[in-house]
């Protein structure tokens, strides 16, 4: 059981960590260049330090073909992923992207029941109909927005599905860091991959200015390589329902961000910052009443 003093230090990474996460949607707003370019340079930033780590923890490279497979799939998964997510903050703004891709949790809530075999619970769907009425309102209020709410809303899914295989894969046995490495390398070739044939690989690919690769390295290693890292270790010391809430704080520190870091391009109504505040509530509400019935 950790001391006192240590538990508060891993409370103040966690929150540390979550406000990286929080800081990521800001970075690829500063980043000039577009989704896919920003996507395939944060992946090859991100393998080598997580190659480097895996070697430094001795992780045994012990997994199947068909583990292999899977954990590259899983990859292609949270490419796209990330594709869709910063294709929404540059096509709308942060805040919108944000609120969007909160719906995460809820899709996570009726996806596991699925991948699990199990029955949805009645509260989830009551949950899940309030977020879907809070999307809609805002959708109807920033109609400049939709294309943005909608790459958001994509985003959110596809993290849903990628956290949930990556759970049962990690119950299954799977060492979270060697499954993280082999993801983003799966995620990295396919990228290559669907470069090549759509000609967004060629010689503008490889050429960025300094603030941009400034960005990129913050990125790629302080924001995904050590917070990854550091995740890793702060679930040997803090529940996973402590961590999933805090988690949920993302959006909130990405918001208020974006905001002072931006000004007027992130003032949204008020309609929206109502919106937004439902769904903030219906997300901590589904994980609190999780938390009570355990």
């Amino acid at each position: 059981m950790p001391s006192t003093d240590r538990k508060y230090h891993y409370y103040l990474l966690l929150h540390f960590i979550v406000l990286l996460w929080g800081f990521s949607p800001i970075l690829g707003k500063l980043i000039s260049f577009d989704e896919y370019k920003l996507v395939l340079w944060r992946i090859i930033l991100t393998v080598p330090p997580m190659l480097l780590y895996v070697f430094i923890r001795r992780v045994r490279f012990n997994i199947s073909f068909k583990e292999l497979l899977k954990m590259l799939g899983i990859g292609v998964i949270v490419a796209a992923h990330w594709i869709m997510f910063y294709g929404a903050i540059k096509v709308s703004n942060v805040s919108v992207t944000m609120i969007a891709f909160s719906c995460g949790a809820l899709f996570t809530a009726f996806l596991e029941p699925l991948f699990y075999k199990r029955r949805i619970d009645k509260t989830e769907i009551f949950f899940g109909a309030v977020v879907i009425g809070a999307i809609i309102m805002i959708s109807n209020v920033e109609s400049a927005y939709i294309l943005g709410i909608i790459f958001g809303i994509l985003a959110a899914l596809g993290s849903s599905i990628f956290s949930v295989l990556n759970g049962i894969m990690v119950k299954n046995g799977s060492s979270p860091s060697l499954l993280s490495f082999v993801e983003m390398s799966g995620g990295l070739v396919a990228l290559f991959i669907y470069g090549l044939f759509s000609g967004d690989v060629n010689s503008d690919t490889f050429v960025m200015g300094w603030v941009d690769f400034g960005w990129l390295i913050m990125l790629s290693l302080v924001c995904t390589a050590f917070s990854f890292i550091a995740s890793v270790e702060i679930m040997k010391e803090i529940n996973p329902y402590t961590i999933n809430l805090t988690v949920n704080l993302e959006s909130v520190y990405a918001i208020i961000l974006a905001y002072f870091i931006f000004g007027q391009s992130e003032q949204m109504t008020t309609w929206f910052y109502v919106g937004a505040a439902i769904i903030l509530i219906t997300v901590l509400a589904n994980g609190w009443l999780k938390f009570y019935r355990k």
